[in-house]
């Protein structure tokens, strides 16, 4: 029997990725194409939904060509995508209406604002497991049906589309035929009652989104129609799988049972922990998501949201100035002077959970004038890790359960200095895999496991990982961690 492949599309913050797995489910290669930020003056951030929608097939060509892998031998497709950030677009045309709208982005602050209260608060926690913030997806939407001139009359007569980014990816693989999402990604948009898996009309109401224009739910496995990924192949393949990104590491990194708790570093970082076949609503502000639905059982976690983590180091590159590339930011932090109390609360487009205050902003703190650059990248670094641990230490609080070890994976996991530093702040093992493209390796696990390619408990046999343990002394990891809510009251003050 001649090998097959399945071919994963990530659609991720910063551009699209093409995976490539074996019949085996082992990684072969990944190819990416960059997008533009569209940054903003008042800090807005957009993506050209047009130039993704190219960048799909470029990327999809690129990683065939590389690999040297016969088109035909490509049985399935997968997707997998940055959450929350949002494209709509004309049905008939399927010409967007405006830049899409990036999860980061707070452009809708004003309206989430005007529409809260605390009756609508609850209501709104209660079927999303979500806290009200212009963070996801409804707000986002219900700004572009105010502010885009024609877009609210369209709306209304079913002629737009509404979608995350694995709906615009499925939209465009099918020959904009199938208009579809899925459980993970529908849970993450504030329209969707994660308690019924169905979108919700008070909700719908609330947002004024009308529902005609929302896609069809499907699970995380499911078949989303077919593809010969823009005439590559000689004959159409499945699309048989989508799942939001940070799901898709939860899944291929083994995060599969109640308290299994990880993280995917990327632009931002989601820190999720599997809290099995019932929702845990949080009492301190976590929110409850779905974490897939396959075969029709769902299964929940918990999370949170740092806003700010591999876009520290863009930061530090493009902006400050200071480090030219990523590799160069471990190599400062580990030559800082280890006496300097330096911190730097990254709020760019303010904080999310567990604090929730969008109107933050970035600040350093405690510098002294001995402070210099390898300094303040450090405190940079170290922002990121005590922005994740956080979450870590909240999800302990709502479920009384501690981690036996962190799994991570994403860009940032290279840099050792950060990953040593995770581990001291959480204090438990932090676990890495060989390959840091698990959110399409998770989307490429879900359709093969589907398709009958693949056993998941032989593809978690197969990993490789590395850890990190613990090296920091008690004492010293207080001091640390007390000196950062320090910097944090004082930065949420402004």
């Amino acid at each position: 029997m001649k090998t097959v492949y399945v071919l994963s599309i990530d659609q991720s913050t910063q551009g699209t990725k093409a995976i490539l797995l074996d019949g085996q489910g082992r990684f072969l290669l990944r190819c990416d194409v960059p997008h533009r930020q569209l940054i903003h003056e008042r800090g807005w951030v957009g993506h050209d939904a047009t130039e993704i929608a190219g960048n799909i097939f470029l990327v999809a060509k690129e990683v065939i060509e590389r690999s040297g892998v016969e088109p035909e031998r490509i049985a399935a497709v997968a997707v997998a995508n940055q959450r929350e950030s949002v494209a709509v677009w004309d049905r008939a045309s399927s010409e967007p209406v405006c830049e899409s709208i990036v999860w980061q982005c707070n452009r809708a602050a004003d309206l989430c604002r005007a529409l809260s209260d605390p009756c609508t608060e609850k209501m709104v926690r209660e079927k999303t497991g979500l806290r009200m913030s212009p963070f996801f997806s409804a707000s986002k939407l219900a700004w572009i049906l105010q502010n885009v001139p024609g877009t609210r009359e369209k709306a209304r007569r079913g002629e737009l589309c509404i979608g995350t980014m694995d709906t615009w990816t499925i939209w465009n693989l099918t020959g904009k035929r199938i208009h579809k999402t899925d459980a993970s990604n529908a849970s993450r948009t504030q329209l969707f009652n994660i308690r019924t898996q169905q979108w919700d009309e008070d909700l719908c109401r609330l947002f004024d989104i009308p529902m005609s224009c929302l896609p069809e739910v499907a699970d995380s496995d499911a078949y989303y129609g077919e593809t010969d990924l823009g005439g590559l192949l000689p004959h159409t393949v499945p699309i048989h799988a989508a799942v939001g990104d940070s799901h898709g590491v939860m899944f291929s990194h083994g995060s599969i049972h109640y308290g299994d708790t990880m993280c995917g570093f990327g632009t931002g970082s989601c820190v999720m922990m599997n809290t099995g076949g019932t929702p845990l609503f949080s009492k301190s502000g976590i929110n409850t998501t779905v974490a897939w639905r396959c075969g029709g059982k769902t299964a929940y976690a918990l999370e949170g949201v740092v806003n700010y983590s591999g876009a520290v180091v863009t930061w530090l590159k493009d902006n400050a100035h200071l480090a030219e590339n990523p590799g160069q930011t471990e190599r400062l932090a580990q030559q800082a002077n280890p006496a300097d109390r330096t911190y730097m609360v990254p709020a760019f487009t303010g904080i999310g959970a567990p604090y929730w205050n969008p109107e933050a902003t970035a600040a350093y703190l405690g510098m002294t004038r001995l402070t210099g650059q390898a300094e303040l990248v450090r405190a940079a670094l170290e922002s990121v890790a005590y922005q994740i641990a956080d979450l870590v230490f909240a999800f302990k609080e709502e479920t009384g359960t501690t981690p036996k070890e962190f799994r991570v994976a994403g860009g940032p996991t290279h840099n050792a200095f950060l990953m040593q530093f995770q581990s001291d702040i959480v204090n438990c093992p932090v676990v890495i895999p060989e390959h840091e493209e698990l959110s399409g390796i998770g989307a490429a696990y879900l359709a093969g496991i589907a398709m009958g390619l693949y056993d998941y408990e032989t593809l978690m046999q197969q990993q490789k990982t590395t850890v990190f343990h613990p090296q920091m002394e008690e004492q010293l990891r207080c001091e640390k961690l007390a000196g950062w809510k320090h910097a944090l009251q004082v930065a949420l003050q402004y």
